[in-house]
């Protein structure tokens, strides 16, 4: 891409750009799914220690935790990267096997990177780096296991970033000040009667009709969600993006909403619409799964940053959530502040479903990873 960012391009990076692309692809032709990502935790861990790190294994299941102490008195940040692939139930149209459909081959390839590119400049670098490596995100459990490991007990970081492929032109970072990705919360309505399982299945399109969006069908939905989501004011900005389905007399709810201070009026909704179909109970068996939201404030210093650094057209602003995905890096934002960014991954002139996540046509741009390491240690450099 040619991107210049101050002290960090080069021959410091150039030197290991090819590694760092085998390194993706041995990731990519090996992968695993939440709770089972062995191998790729013992490339990473070995890699690091290698960079001179000190390193931590098995926190929270498989996760990996590499800290890096610079030669000078500064803050302490941390970076997360994801490791898990998607498993068959995930992927758009549904798959034979799992599959880095999610990019976390390129997040654990780019974390590595930064890693590696810091340690060698570990003489200039300000304070502490902590590389967390985690696992299980397509489940939603990995963040949850390494917060109860205490992953933060030895090192506590006084921020968080993480980035995430997104389907913005290569060498392109969306910011989200304000925003991020929606929680999910999940129901089940329990008709009675001899009529139970019609009424199920009347129900269930009932509660489906709430929803204010639908899932893309075609390449041109794609893009048109990808342009509502960087222009204020659409319906993007505010949702209900809600699927239910009929099993005999069970009607199992699922949904998501912007902003999330909307679940009680949502479950409010859905109890209404059960008890006006004749006898039923309705259950919520657990509390929503949170929202990820990137605090206003950091999600404005990092747009800054970005805008100085790689110029006004390698930054893009979102100004609406994604409906249909979530994040367990909300848990780490609700303890931490911090930032969360989409790194483009969208070649020039392809189709935007190579570079849209869970998509089995999913091929993102190599070049992403060279950008990523770049931009984000010069980011973290800059925080710490």
């Amino acid at each position: 891409m040619g991107i210049a960012l101050p002290g960090l391009a080069g021959p410091a990076l150039a030197s290991g750009a090819d590694d760092l692309v085998a390194f993706r692809r041995d990731l990519h032709s090996h992968p695993e799914t939440a709770g089972n990502e062995v191998r790729t935790a013992g490339l990473v861990a070995r890699r690091l220690r290698a960079a001179g790190l000190e390193v931590t294994t098995g926190i929270g299941g498989h996760g990996v935790v590499g800290v890096l102490r610079g030669a000078r008195r500064g803050r302490t940040v941390a970076y997360r990267a994801d490791m898990d692939a998607v498993p068959p139930s995930g992927q758009v149209g549904g798959g034979t096997e799992a599959a880095h459909l999610c990019g976390h081959d390129l997040h654990t390839t780019i974390g590595v990177g930064v890693a590696e590119l810091l340690a060698r400049r570990r003489r200039r670098l300000s304070g502490t780096v902590m590389f967390v490596f985690q696992p299980a995100e397509e489940s939603l459990a990995g963040a949850a296991a390494m917060l109860a490991d205490g992953v933060f007990d030895a090192v506590r970081p006084a921020e968080i970033h993480a980035l995430h492929c997104g389907p913005f032109p290569v060498g392109q970072f969306a910011v989200m000040p304000g925003f991020g990705l929606p929680g999910q919360d999940r129901g089940v309505v329990t008709l009675t009667g001899p009529d139970a399982p019609a009424r199920a299945q009347a129900l269930a399109t009932a509660i489906t009709n709430l929803r204010t969006v639908s899932q893309p069908a075609t390449p041109a939905d794609l893009e048109r969600l990808v342009a509502d989501l960087q222009t204020p004011g659409t319906p993007l900005a505010r949702f209900v993006s809600i699927g239910a389905r009929a099993v005999d007399a069970q009607v199992q709810v699922s949904y998501r909403c912007w902003p999330e201070n909307r679940y009680e009026e949502i479950r409010a909704s859905i109890t209404r619409l059960a008890n006006s179909s004749g006898p039923a109970s309705v259950a919520f068996p657990t509390d929503p799964f949170p929202a990820m939201v990137v605090p206003e404030r950091n999600g404005r210093e990092q747009a800054g940053f970005l805008r100085r650094t790689l110029g006004a057209k390698g930054v893009t602003t979102l100004h609406a959530s994604v409906p249909f995905n979530g994040e367990d890096f909300a848990l780490f934002l609700d303890r931490i502040p911090g930032t969360f960014t989409f790194v483009g991954v969208r070649r020039p002139g392809s189709p935007i479903e190579t570079a849209y996540p869970h998509f089995p046509t999913f091929d993102p741009d190599e070049q992403a990873i060279g950008v990523g390491v770049r931009t984000m240690s010069a980011w973290l450099s800059s925080r710490t």
